[in-house]
């Protein structure tokens, strides 16, 4: 009989794994003080998911946005990280992933070294981070990786997921709810990673 490959699971991080909006309003907070621009961070944190140059020009002009993205991450970086919290159910899909053999990856929005310091500050351990892509983006990396599932909370993690010829498995820990997951072509949605490793059991088992 020949062995199965091991098999790599990829995850979304903001609203997959971690809850990162408390960091993100509170850094976004800093950036309006800072810059004398008005944010509406409280809607902005309702909406994560793409990278943040797609939040920006919600708030700056344009030749603006660049310098503003890249503040943004500086300051997440000393000042964003600690608040955030892993989600219910984070690391055990994580282990869930291992207990099977498996290669867990994070290919996220966010920017690859900012991601890096979230999963470092809440022990999330991941065989490698992909940063700073979105939707079809997140497809190219989960190919290249050999990725045939996929998590994320976004209607753009399942663009993602279908791009990469992945299950797609949408959580409901973020913005959009179950029905708007499938609707976008999720094969399984769960309430949220807890649900996780039994359904990756059930998922190899077929």
């Amino acid at each position: 009989m020949t062995a199965r490959a091991p098999i790599t699971v990829g995850f979304d991080l903001d609203m997959t794994l971690i809850d990162s909006r408390p960091g993100i309003k509170a850094v976004y907070d800093l950036l309006a003080a800072e810059t004398g621009t008005p944010i509406d961070s409280e809607l902005v944190v309702s909406r994560l998911g793409p990278p943040v140059e797609r939040e920006m020009v919600n708030w700056f002009p344009a030749d603006e946005v660049e310098a503003a993205a890249n503040r943004y991450r500086a300051l997440y970086a000393l000042h964003g990280v600690a608040d955030c919290l892993a989600l219910p159910g984070a690391h055990a899909a994580l282990a869930a992933v291992r207990t099977h053999g498996g290669r867990p990856i994070v290919v996220t929005g966010k920017h690859t070294p900012n991601a890096v310091l979230n999963l470092a500050a809440l022990e999330l351990t991941v065989d490698q981070v992909h940063g700073d892509v979105f939707g079809s983006d997140k497809g190219a990396v989960l190919r290249e990786q050999g990725a045939t599932v996929f998590v994320g909370d976004h209607v753009g993690d399942i663009v993602g997921a279908r791009a990469a010829d992945a299950v797609a498995v949408g959580v409901t820990t973020g913005p959009y709810p179950a029905g708007e997951l499938r609707a976008a072509g999720a094969d399984v949605v769960l309430a949220d990673l807890t649900e996780f490793p039994a359904w990756l059991d059930t998922h190899l088992a077929g």
